[in-house]
């Protein structure tokens, strides 16, 4: 869905924004050599989905960061992909006036203003170099696809719309606006780039209310704007248009996602502040919680006998076991990966057994009697597949190896920071479960010091007070046992200050749906944390995991099947194709359910939402619902990186 449709762009600019014969096979269509000179939001938007192998079909030689020293490269075409920054345009006012490259072809991920397009114009004339400029595009690419139905708008170390940004005290109007602007021109591009013009719901009163408010403007002007309309499919008069009749700065390349308009949900991140927190258990969200996980790029340091070496690890949309597993809880993972070891030495057997059956001897000498000769002839077809299959093989081995490490490192924090425990008893409190007589209570845990690190035992305190209605006594035993071990409160000191604020009844009912349910164990980590193997998991099969909807889920259900859900009843709606002003729109947002739906997170969003909402559309699925849903952020943060920012929230505050 949206990483295809981002793939598509990417090409078409890479194809010097030119239609690509789809038809037309690498020995049919000799591409165009060309360099690729990008910023580091560029390199963050192309890296996820397109790799060396799949630039150079596309021509790319080279490719260069804008601000690296370059050397004069003649007679090839320099495709540049870039944010329309001062400093970006001075950058390539210089490399014209240096006479760089002889064809210069401009891709702004941002649209280039007025001024800095003169800017542009001016430096060229100085130059005398106007006549290289071939084309300039405005491409509304400013995000980033990291899944098929997943996307971002910026990596985490951008603090410029974070969740510190957004909620920070001394943040001034000017610097909310343009937050705001950011977020705003970010979710637009995701809706060119998709051709669809949903319908638009979200919260009042916050973050969310001001972006789906600018966001409703700004596609209601392009809308009427009958020149530079990015949204051709939604107006019968460009039905008719193609790819050769559209303006430099609004090109429409692809088809909705449906024929049904689409639900876009804006929500602010301060509707469920457990999530963020929460330790959890399947694949993917464990990775980028344990782990150093960056654009689908996983980074490990492992120990060698001369000391440490940093690994980097791909994970790509062909790897299967990836793409079945990711969002599984960790033990059904390691049992996959043992099963792919398992097929993958049976098809190895099975090669070095061709050897036996052709007759060949420990010296490799062939036993020349007429039966094996025949045996010769018989087995030339398991030959060939053999041969034919061994690219496969090797590449299958080599990610189960990949697997197998990362999954190891990921054990391996399991036992030191006992994660399951913290795990088990969040799963409880979340979802409001009393605690047996012999499970330890959360100060139990929090005063084990062989039991997880600070960070760890600070979470499971914010989610407790978060989640629970702790007596003023109870915590203080919390707050003395933590200061104790020399943990700073300032995150503490935010929580308590966002739930006085926060509208208790909707709070109330936001703890309550959490996590409907909780996981249910049978000792489910005794064997596996006693075991010395370093991949062993047994005792998996004891593991329950009970379906739940977080509460983003339970809003996307309840918008999307037009459930009676008084607290939602406030939220805003905006319908950018409505022109009547006075039309009621208590009677149009009930005429039909959505199956798509794109849910967007203001101030952080994480790898269990996302499992959640994907999780939800299968169960839905299941029953003869097609539902499709994207889940987007502003940035991907995992609970350590939250944590940071609510504490320095904390302190400021």
């Amino acid at each position: 869905m949206i990483r295809e449709e981002q793939k598509l762009a990417l090409k078409y600019m890479l194809n010097l924004n030119e239609k690509v014969d789809a038809k037309l096979g690498p020995s049919e269509s000799e591409p165009v050599w060309k360099l690729l000179i990008y910023d580091s939001f560029g390199q963050d938007i192309i890296s996820p989905i397109l790799n060396i192998k799949e630039l150079r079909s596309c021509g790319i030689t080279l490719h260069l960061k804008l601000h690296s020293d370059r050397d004069a490269i003649p007679d090839v075409p320099a495709i540049y992909f870039v944010t329309p920054s001062d400093d970006n345009i001075n950058r390539i006012c210089n490399d014209m006036r240096s006479h760089l490259y002889d064809q210069f072809f401009f891709n702004f991920i941002t649209p280039i203003s007025r001024q800095k397009l003169e800017d542009l114009a001016s430096a060229a004339l100085q130059a005398s170099c106007s006549n290289s400029i071939r084309k300039v595009f405005d491409q509304y690419l400013n995000f980033i696809s990291l899944e098929d139905d997943m996307f971002v708008l910026r990596e985490h170390q951008s603090q410029a719309i974070s969740y510190y940004a957004i909620n920070k005290a001394d943040t001034s109007e000017a610097e909310m606006h343009s937050t705001l602007d950011s977020i705003t021109d970010g979710l637009f591009s995701v809706l060119a780039t998709l051709s669809v013009v949903p319908i638009i719901r979200s919260p009042t009163g916050n973050a969310a209310e001001l972006v789906a408010q600018k966001l409703y403007k700004k596609i209601k002007d392009n809308l009427q704007n009958m020149r530079s309309n990015l949204f051709p499919s939604t107006s019968d008069f460009s039905k008719q248009q193609n790819l050769s009749q559209q303006s430099n700065h609004s090109q429409q390349r692809f088809q909705p996602l449906s024929f049904q308009r689409p639900l876009l949900l804006i929500l602010d991140r301060n509707i469920d502040l457990a999530t963020p927190l929460h330790h959890t258990w399947t694949y993917q969200a464990l990775i980028h919680d344990v782990l150093t996980l960056k654009l689908n790029q996983i980074r490990i340091v492992e120990r060698t006998e001369s000391g440490q070496r940093a690994k980097n690890y791909d994970l790509s949309t062909d790897d299967k076991i990836w793409q079945s597993h990711k969002g599984s809880p960790f033990p059904q993972v390691a049992e996959a990966v043992q099963e792919e070891l398992d097929s993958f030495r049976a098809e190895e057997e099975r090669l070095k057994s061709l050897k036996n059956t052709m007759g060949v001897s420990e010296t490799g000498a062939l036993e020349g009697n007429e039966e094996n000769l025949d045996l010769i002839s018989d087995t030339t077809a398991r030959i060939t597949s053999a041969v034919t299959s061994l690219p496969e093989l090797l590449e299958k081995k080599k990610l189960i190896d990949m697997h197998t490490s990362i999954a190891t490192e990921v054990l391996e924090e399991i036992k030191k920071r006992k994660l399951d425990v913290y795990f088990e008893l969040e799963e409880k409190l979340l979802s409001r479960n009393s605690l047996s007589a012999n499970e330890r209570s959360p100060l139990e845990l929090i005063e084990d010091q062989s039991a997880g690190s600070f960070n760890d035992k600070i979470r499971l305190l914010l989610i407790n007070y978060i989640c629970s209605n702790l007596t003023s006594q109870e915590l203080a035993d919390y707050e003395r046992t933590l200061v104790n071990e020399g943990i700073d409160l300032s995150a503490l000191k935010y929580i308590k200050r966002w739930k006085s604020i926060t509208n208790s009844q909707l709070a109330n009912q936001n703890q309550t749906s959490a996590i409907s349910g909780g996981t249910r164990t049978v000792s489910m980590f005794s064997k596996l944390m006693n075991h010395g193997s370093q991949f062993v998991m047994e005792g998996v099969k004891n593991l329950v995991v009970k379906k739940h909807n977080l509460p983003v889920t339970r809003i996307v259900d309840n918008l999307m099947e037009l459930k009676n859900s008084p607290e939602l009843d406030e939220y805003l709606y905006l319908d950018p194709k409505i022109l009547k002003a006075n039309e009621d729109v208590n009677l149009v947002k009930n005429r039909t359910n959505f199956n798509e739906a794109i849910v967007f997170m203001i101030g952080g969003g994480n790898y269990i939402e996302y499992q959640n909402l994907m999780d939800y559309c299968k169960y839905k699925n299941t029953k003869t619902n097609n539902k499709k849903i994207i889940y987007g952020c502003t940035d991907l943060v995992n609970a350590d990186q939250f944590l940071k920012q609510i504490t320095r929230l904390g302190q400021e505050g």
